[in-house]
């Protein structure tokens, strides 16, 4: 289903502009020019509306975070999410955002697709990367569409510090098995895998998204792997 466009969804990106990644002399994103610090930084691929960086973000304060959406409606509604969470102000009534005084924090937000992404990042850079609930593109010719697949998993690697890891979530079992068959053919070693992600040994240091919390209440089990990145 398409999302409703938002209301001034420019105008309250605007207004929160301070968590708007932010870029070097050299164009790319960095922890010390969007978070004025050089603690480890790792990227969310597709963040929906926020609630996975947001938990990972308390959770973890000393690791900077970049949450990337590329539907800006979707991206907005994350940054406000957020934004409230660190008290930094909330939405009004007619649509504006009312600030407060709170600081932002260990995440920042871009909006761009993941086919860009040497684009956005120098190569080592990140040290983790989640992809969570993805797009299964499940019709016939679709495959290179796959946040898994093989080209996808190069840049990942291109990306990530040597024993880097990417984390990958989903409710599909079919794109997980197509995803541990990419896997095996890029330059990722397999450490860890489950069918089952709430009854493993991953379970209680697990956050959920939006959605997994819904799956997860009609009972359908979540597939869960960590993949570590080897440099050639």
């Amino acid at each position: 289903m398409r999302m409703r466009k938002k209301k001034h969804g420019t105008e309250r990106m605007e207004a929160l502009s301070s968590l708007i990644c932010q870029k070097n002399d050299k164009n790319y994103i960095n922890s010390h020019d969007s978070f004025k610090n050089s603690n480890p930084l790792r990227l969310e691929i597709g963040c929906g509306k926020g609630d996975f960086v947001i938990g990972m973000s308390e959770k973890e304060p000393d690791v900077n975070f970049v949450a990337m959406e590329k539907i800006s409606d979707v991206l907005v509604i994350a940054m406000e999410k957020y934004a409230s969470s660190r008290n930094m102000g909330y939405l009004g009534s007619q649509g504006e955002w009312i600030r407060e005084e709170g600081e932002a924090g260990n995440v920042r937000f871009i909006c761009n697709d993941a086919k860009n992404l040497r684009e956005l990042f120098e190569e080592s850079t990140l040290d983790k990367i989640y992809i969570n609930f993805c797009d299964p593109w499940s019709k016939k010719g679709h495959t290179k569409r796959r946040l898994t697949y093989i080209e996808f998993l190069n840049i990942y690697s291109f990306l990530l510090k040597d024993g880097g890891e990417l984390r990958f979530k989903t409710d599909n079992l079919p794109l997980f098995e197509f995803t541990l068959e990419e896997i095996a053919k890029s330059g990722f070693e397999l450490k860890a895998y489950t069918n089952d992600l709430h009854n493993s040994e991953f379970a209680e240091s697990n956050v959920m998204t939006e959605y997994e919390r819904n799956f997860s209440s009609q009972g359908i089990k979540i597939n869960f792997l960590i993949a570590v990145n080897k440099k050639q």
